[in-house]
C-alpha cells in the first residue's frame, strides 16, 4: 500500500534557496544515514509547480542533489515535459544530467538526445547527439515524416531560443540541407527576430525565384519584414513590410523596390500605407495610402488584380440616429484606354445624418447633408475623347435631403406604407462648355404603397406566404441642366423594385410617375427547406429617357424582372435573377449557387449582360465563375477557381492550389494563368511552393495527425 509523507519537505528545507514545500508519494521511504533519503516504488514528488515521476529517488542532503532512476517524467507545469532513463539533479529539478532523454515542448516540437544537462536554475538545457521534430512516428518506424539532427543543441528558456550546431534536416530520414549553426524560437515566442518560412515563387514573365522573408522586431509594438526576391530572369526585388500598433490605433506600411528585365534601366515598384485610429468620442480616423511606378508592376509581381487605385484620408462617426463622415479621395487608373487627366483624381465626400421620430406625423424621419466634389487634372473645357463628358469638368455640390416613412396595418391585414422624400442641390461647375455655371434644383418625391400578405401553413409547420405589391410614385421632371457624375451604373433587381429612387447618387433622380407592380412569394417548411421568388415591373405614365436599354428600365414599361432562391437543409442554395423585355429576349441574367458541405464548399455562378455604352461597356458580357475548395483527406485540401468567357470562347483566369497539413509540415502548391492581355500585362502563368515546419515558435496552427499505415 502507498503512503503519503511529507516528508520531502525536508529535502528542499535544506536548501537555502527554496521556500516551498514539496509533497512526496512513494511505496517505500528509507531514511540511510543521517543525511540520505530514498523513496522507491511508483515515486511520484510535487514541487514549485513541477511534477516528477520515477522508479527511485535518493536525495543526499550534504550535497542537496538527487540521484533519480527511471522511468522519469518531468512536467514542469508550464506545458514542457521531460522523459529520461536516470538523473543527477539538484533538489529544485532546475539543474543537472540527464541522459537517453526527451523532451516535449508545449506539446508541438520533441528533441531526443543521449544526453541533457540543465544549468543557470533551469534556464539553459544542453543537449548533446539530438534529433528534433514535431511529427508523429508510426509504429514500426523509427524515422519521422521530417528531423533536424545535430551534434548540440541548446535551449534558452529564457530568451525562448533554441540554437542548433552542426545540423542537417532531413525528409524521411534523407539529409536534404546541412546548417552549421541553426536559430529558431521555441513554441512559447510568437515574435523574434530572424528568417520566416521561405516562398518560391515561379512565373513565364519573371522567371524562377525565391522569396526569403527576415522578420526585425524594434519593439513590443513595432516590427519590420524585409524579404528579398532574385529571379531567374534577372529580377531582383526588395519587398519590406512595417508594422506598428499604438495606444488607440495601428499602422502598416508595404511596399516593393525592384529592377528587372520587363522594363530594362527603369526602377520600378510600389509603396502603399494603412492606418486606423480611434479619435475618441466615437470618431473613427482611417488612412489608405498607393502609389505604383507602372500600370503592370502590382500584376506581374502577385500584389494585386486591381486596376484602379484609391487613397483615402476619412474621419467617421456611428451613432445611434446619427452618422458623420468625411472623405478626401485621391483616384489613379490603370486600366487600358483611360487617361488619368480626364478622369476624376480627387474627391472630396462629407455627409451628416440625423434620424429623428416625428411625433406629429409619426413614422420615421431622416435629414442628411452632404457635400461633394470632384476634380480632373485637364484644363480642356470640351470632350475630345468621347466619353461623353467634358475632359476638365470640375465639380461641387452641396445636397440637402429630407426624407419621411410611415406604414399602416389594417383588420384584414393590409399594410400602406409611405413615403416622401425631398432634396436642394446646389452645384458649381467648371471647365465645361455643355455644363456650366451655378446651378439649383429642388426635387420631391413620394410614393404610396399598399401590401396585403396571405399566408397559409399546415399541421406539418409548411407556411407559405403570398405577398401583392402596388406601389404609385411621382416625382418630377428630371432636370437637364445637371450632369450625371455619380449614378451611371442603375441596377434593377429585387432590393429596389419598391424604390421611390433606383438611381444611387445625387446627380441623378428617377423623375416622372409611375406604378411598380410586383408579388412576392415565401415557403417555409420544419425540415430547414426555404423557397422565394419576386416578380414585377415598372408601368410609366410617360418615357423620359433616363435609362438605357440594357439597363431593362428603358420605355414606359421595363423589362420583367423575376429573381428566385431555394435554401436546403443540406447547405445547397440557388439564387436566380433575369430581365426579360415583353418578348421574353433575355436583358441580364445572374445565377449563383452555393453548396457548403463537411468536405466540400462551391459557389459558382453565370452572368450574362448586354453591351451598354452608357455604362462603359462595349461588349455581351457572358462568363462562368467557380470557386471551390474540396477536402481529399483530414490532411489534404484542394482549392479550385476559373473564369470561362463564354463570348470570347475561352478561359479569363484560372487557378489551383493544393494544400497539405499535418501535425509538424505545411505544403502549400499553387498555379495560376492569366489568360487577358492589354497594351501593359500579358498572359502568364504563376507557379508558387511554400513548405513550413510546424512547431516552432509563430509558426501555422498544427493541423490533424497525418494517417499512419497498418
Amino acid at each position: 500500500m502507498r503512503r503519503l509523507l511529507l516528508a520531502l519537505a525536508l529535502l528542499v528545507a535544506a536548501s537555502a534557496r527554496a521556500q516551498d514545500q514539496a509533497t512526496l508519494v512513494a511505496d517505500q521511504v528509507t531514511v540511510q544515514s543521517a543525511n540520505v533519503l530514498k523513496a522507491a516504488g511508483h515515486v511520484e514528488v510535487f514541487f514549485n509547480g513541477q511534477h516528477l515521476t520515477a522508479g527511485s529517488v535518493i536525495y543526499d542532503k550534504s550535497t542537496d542533489r538527487l540521484q533519480i532512476m527511471g522511468p522519469i517524467r518531468i512536467d514542469d507545469g508550464m506545458g514542457n515535459l521531460v522523459l529520461a532513463d536516470q538523473a543527477d539533479l539538484s533538489a529544485d529539478l532546475t539543474e543537472g544530467l540527464l541522459t537517453s532523454a526527451r523532451i516535449m515542448l508545449q506539446q508541438k516540437l520533441q528533441l531526443s538526445a543521449a544526453q541533457v544537462q540543465r544549468s543557470d536554475g533551469g534556464r539553459y538545457t544542453a543537449m548533446r547527439h539530438v534529433a528534433a521534430s514535431s511529427c508523429t512516428i508510426c509504429a514500426g518506424s523509427t524515422t519521422p515524416l521530417w528531423e533536424i539532427r545535430a551534434r548540440e543543441v541548446v535551449h534558452d528558456a529564457q530568451a525562448q531560443q533554441i540554437w542548433f550546431s552542426d545540423a542537417s534536416l532531413r525528409f524521411a530520414g534523407l539529409p536534404v540541407l546541412y546548417l552549421p549553426i541553426l536559430r529558431v524560437p521555441d513554441p512559447t515566442l510568437d515574435r523574434a527576430t530572424g528568417f520566416l518560412t521561405p516562398h518560391i515563387r515561379t512565373t513565364t514573365a519573371l522567371g524562377t525565384g525565391v522569396l526569403l522573408p527576415y522578420f526585425i522586431v524594434l519593439g513590443s509594438n513595432r516590427d519590420l519584414t524585409l524579404t528579398p526576391y532574385l529571379t531567374s530572369g534577372g529580377g531582383s526585388t526588395l519587398n519590406l513590410r512595417y508594422r506598428q500598433a499604438f495606444t488607440h490605433g495601428t499602422v502598416t506600411i508595404n511596399g516593393a523596390m525592384t529592377t528587372d528585365q520587363t522594363l530594362p534601366g527603369e526602377a520600378r515598384g510600389y509603396l502603399e500605407g494603412t492606418g486606423s485610429f480611434d479619435l475618441g468620442h466615437g470618431y473613427k480616423l482611417a488612412i489608405h495610402g498607393i502609389t505604383v511606378s507602372d500600370d503592370a508592376y502590382l500584376v506581374d509581381y502577385g500584389i494585386s488584380d486591381a486596376d484602379r487605385l484609391d487613397s483615402t484620408v476619412g474621419i467617421t462617426r456611428v451613432q445611434r440616429d446619427a452618422y458623420f463622415s468625411g472623405q478626401l479621395t485621391g483616384l489613379h487608373s490603370l486600366r487600358e484606354g483611360e487617361s488619368n487627366t480626364t478622369q476624376p483624381a480627387a474627391l472630396s465626400d462629407f455627409v451628416l445624418h440625423r434620424r429623428f421620430l416625428p411625433a406629429i406625423l409619426g413614422g420615421e424621419g431622416d435629414f442628411e447633408m452632404q457635400a461633394h466634389s470632384l476634380y480632373r487634372p485637364s484644363d480642356i473645357s470640351i470632350d475630345t475623347n468621347a466619353d461623353g463628358i467634358a475632359d476638365g469638368r470640375d465639380m461641387v455640390r452641396l445636397s440637402l435631403k429630407g426624407n419621411w416613412r410611415r406604414n399602416w396595418t389594417f383588420d384584414n391585414g393590409m399594410q400602406l406604407s409611405s413615403g416622401v422624400d425631398a432634396e436642394a442641390d446646389f452645384y458649381r461647375i467648371g471647365q465645361d462648355t455643355v455644363y456650366t455655371g451655378h446651378p439649383y434644383r429642388g426635387t420631391g418625391t413620394g410614393g404610396l404603397a399598399l401590401r396585403w400578405p396571405w399566408v397559409k401553413s399546415n399541421a406539418r409547420d409548411t407556411v407559405q406566404v403570398i405577398e401583392p405589391v402596388v406601389q404609385i410614385v411621382s416625382a418630377p421632371h428630371p432636370d437637364k441642366s445637371i450632369p450625371n457624375e455619380d449614378s451611371s451604373l442603375v441596377e434593377f433587381d429585387e432590393a429596389n423594385l419598391f424604390s421611390l429612387d433606383r438611381f444611387p447618387g445625387a446627380d441623378a433622380f428617377e423623375g416622372g410617375t409611375r406604378v411598380n407592380l410586383g408579388v412576392n412569394y415565401l415557403r417555409t417548411t420544419d425540415t430547414g427547406w426555404t423557397a422565394g421568388a419576386t416578380a414585377g415591373r415598372v408601368l410609366r405614365m410617360e418615357d423620359l429617357g433616363q435609362f438605357s436599354d440594357p439597363s431593362g428600365l428603358s420605355g414606359r414599361n421595363s423589362d420583367w424582372l423575376v429573381s428566385t432562391f431555394v435554401d436546403s437543409p443540406n447547405h445547397l442554395g440557388l439564387l436566380s435573377r433575369v430581365l426579360l423585355n415583353d418578348g421574353l429576349d433575355l436583358t441580364k441574367a445572374e445565377v449563383l449557387v452555393h453548396l457548403n458541405r463537411p468536405k466540400l464548399n462551391m459557389s459558382g455562378g453565370y452572368t450574362y449582360i448586354l453591351a451598354d455604352p452608357a455604362e462603359n461597356r462595349t461588349q455581351d458580357v457572358r462568363e462562368l465563375v467557380l470557386d471551390s475548395t474540396y477536402a481529399v483527406t483530414s490532411n489534404w485540401t484542394a482549392h479550385l477557381t476559373d473564369r470561362y468567357d463564354l463570348a470570347a470562347e475561352s478561359t479569363a483566369q484560372a487557378g489551383l492550389r493544393l494544400n497539405y497539413q499535418n501535425e509538424c509540415l505545411l505544403v502549400d502548391l499553387s498555379v495560376s494563368r492569366r489568360y487577358t492581355s492589354s497594351t501593359s500585362v500579358a498572359p502568364s502563368t504563376d507557379f508558387g511552393l511554400t513548405v513550413e515546419l510546424l512547431g516552432f515558435g509563430g509558426s501555422a496552427a498544427q493541423g490533424p495527425q497525418h494517417m499512419c499505415r497498418k
